[in-house]
């Protein structure tokens, strides 16, 4: 398996990833974690909660341009070594996003899609 395969599996893992913080700030903020109802309680956190979840949310939805981007560049033969460091990029931007996210720090958070975007960008550039 690639490089650039590889980080496709983890940016599966990702939103699980965040999913367990948002459990944390779920049991911090409510004392227990509704099961039946998790929903209704995501929509009630507050504070570094709601980023948490907003930050699982965009995880979910960053998952399937990259995995698009990697099969993409995979399919039109480009250069592993090249796809890999895209992919790589991808990987550190999404994993410092929840982080910033959580830690309310906007321009960082912001700066950390732009260039995650921007990896799966010159994935499909170096496909054409």
């Amino acid at each position: 398996m690639t490089v650039a395969f590889w980080c496709v599996f983890i940016a599966c893992l990702l939103p699980i990833v965040t999913a367990w913080a948002c459990g944390y700030f779920r049991g911090k903020q409510f004392g227990k974690i509704d099961n039946k109802h998790p929903r209704a309680q995501y929509a009630q956190l507050e504070g570094a909660g709601a980023r948490a979840y907003a930050a699982q949310q965009n995880a979910w939805e960053a998952l399937p341009v990259f995995t698009a981007a990697v099969l993409v560049a995979h399919l039109a033969g480009v250069d592993p070594s090249k796809s890999a460091m895209a992919a790589e990029i991808f990987i550190v931007a999404r994993i410092l996003y929840p982080i910033f996210y959580i830690a309310n720090k906007d321009a960082l958070r912001s700066l950390a899609f732009i260039v995650g975007l921007g990896a799966c960008i010159a994935l499909f550039i170096m496909a054409a």
